[in-house]
């Protein structure tokens, strides 16, 4: 299955856009951030990183379908 996947702040920049497509068997989250955590290891080097589908924080066994608005959420600072 195919999921896209929207880029915020730095997340952008390790995904080289604000968009990708994410290719991969599993169809929950945790399946999601792996397969993205194996192609841009970058990602792991955040301090967190939230996954959101459908505008709703998703917890790792959330199940996704391809038509799922999917959003990485970086680590946010600001005073």
């Amino acid at each position: 299955m195919k999921y896209k996947v929207k880029a915020f702040g730095v997340t952008k920049d390790i995904l080289g856009g604000k968009e990708a497509v994410v290719e991969l068997e599993g169809q929950t989250v945790a399946a999601l951030r792996n397969q993205l955590f194996q192609k841009h290891p970058a990602l792991q080097g955040l301090r967190s990183l939230l996954i959101a589908v459908n505008n709703t924080y998703a917890e790792d066994n959330q199940v996704i379908s391809e038509s799922d608005e999917i959003a990485l959420i970086p680590p946010v600072s600001g005073g």
